[in-house]
């Protein structure tokens, strides 16, 4: 009888301190303050917003209320580190970090944890190769694909040749701004232009001996990865020195509207990447107002409700939520598990009829994820702003990226990794 009273307690103290989770989780490793906080914000207020859309709309994800988890990073890679190890116990079905530092930090963590990171536009771009990592997505596109269009979109300007030409790469001095770099160089080898790096320290706003380098050594085209209060510094200094806006193309992260609008009438043609579509043109965005900012729901006040890092962060809630349907169907049940949904993230379809059923139609990019592929097809875009309507536009069709660059360089930093951290091969 002892003995049973024993076991009987036993269990009974498990349950009390097992956690039983009765909704999904997601985790918003956000920024709201220091110098990235302009930015960070409309991200978090999209991305939030459409989880809240879920429960309101919805009723949840497949009859689970959602429970956002929200955590401050400040940007900062120590502090994006504590927010996951203070929230991974939440129940947290996926993180995105929402910055490449904390991602590249998060990898070996989360990897062990068997919780998925996706890292959509940021973070490490071997990670695409899902069969070395198996845990992280940075599908629908990579750093690497957006040097390799953004220099597509430069020879295209060019008449087919870049030969003799020179391009500055003004970026973020951080492993972010880095990241472009070992794909340019290769970029530059096969078109042969000259390739000019020019870093700027955080936050960004010091930028008059680069600009200064660059009105004397007169590149052909700029590129940027910048963030925050950077990038609308280099519009304006390059708007001082008249250099011509239409040749300046920034990445994904250096084409919102707190980068241009600082700038004014000068800022007129700047051009950036884009991995969706700008504007609020989309049915979705009817929903996001009817049941989430008319009922005071918002995570903010609604003002950045269809600029471009709202819908960014709409976007980066969207593939969780559908990757999340994906598990629930895979699995057969809507109480899913973080490694319930890596496997909802490596069967993620984003399909035309699936974008058009959310109210995205034309909105993104298609593509569809697999054992061997976390980061889709690598396609971007180009908008330019125009100052006199204050909006962003398309100007090309979504490119894809030059494989035949890209793809040896993941196979090599990716089989390093593997070398490094005793990972064997999958999808076998």
């Amino acid at each position: 009888m002892k003995f049973k009273k024993t076991i009987f307690s036993a269990l009974a103290t498990l349950f009390l301190v097992s956690p039983v989770f009765a909704e999904l989780v997601f985790p918003s490793l956000s920024y709201r303050t220091g110098a990235y906080g302009p930015n960070g914000i409309p991200f978090a207020d999209g991305y939030e917003d459409y989880f809240t859309l879920m429960n309101e709309r919805d009723g949840g994800i497949g009859g689970e209320p959602v429970r956002v988890v929200k955590c401050e990073t400040a940007y900062n890679t120590e502090k994006g580190v504590e927010c996951y190890e203070s929230t991974k116990g939440e129940g947290s079905l996926a993180y995105q970090p929402l910055s490449t530092g904390i991602t590249y930090q998060l990898i070996p963590k989360a990897s062990a944890d068997n919780i998925p990171i996706l890292s959509s536009g940021y973070g490490r771009t071997s990670a695409k190769n899902g069969k070395i990592f198996k845990w992280v997505f940075n599908f629908p596109g990579t750093y690497w694909d957006a040097a390799s269009i953004a220099t597509k979109h430069a020879l295209d300007m060019s008449g087919g040749s870049l030969d003799g030409k020179k391009i500055a790469l003004v970026y973020h001095n951080s492993g972010y701004g880095k990241e472009p770099i070992r794909t340019l160089e290769e970029l530059s080898k096969k078109h042969s232009f000259e390739l000019m790096l020019l870093p700027v320290d955080h936050p960004g706003q010091e930028q008059k001996s680069q600009w200064l380098q660059i009105r004397r050594e007169r590149p052909d085209y700029i590129f940027m990865w910048g963030w925050g209060v950077m990038n609308s510094v280099a519009i304006q200094e390059a708007a001082n020195i008249r250099f011509p806006m239409e040749n300046f193309i920034g990445v994904w992260w250096s084409g919102s509207e707190n980068d241009v609008l600082p700038a004014g009438e000068a800022a007129h043609g700047y051009k950036s990447l884009a991995m969706h579509a700008p504007g609020d043109d989309f049915p979705i965005y009817d929903d996001m107002r009817k049941f989430v900012i008319d009922k005071g729901l918002g995570a903010g006040d609604g003002s950045n409700v269809g600029t471009v890092l709202y819908s960014r962060g709409m976007y980066a809630a969207i593939m969780a939520v559908e990757a999340a349907k994906t598990a629930q169907k895979i699995h057969g049940v809507s109480k899913i598990t973080p490694s319930m949904m890596r496997d909802g993230l490596e069967a993620l379809e984003m399909s035309e009829e699936k974008m058009a059923s959310i109210g995205l139609a034309g909105f993104a990019p298609t593509f569809k994820a697999s054992c061997e592929n976390h980061g889709g097809t690598g396609s971007a875009a180009i908008q330019q702003w125009d100052a006199k309507k204050g909006t962003w536009s398309f100007i090309t069709d979504y490119m894809t990226s030059d494989q035949s660059v890209i793809q040896p360089l993941i196979d090599a930093d990716s089989a390093q990794y593997a070398s490094e951290n005793n990972i064997k091969e999958r999808c076998n």
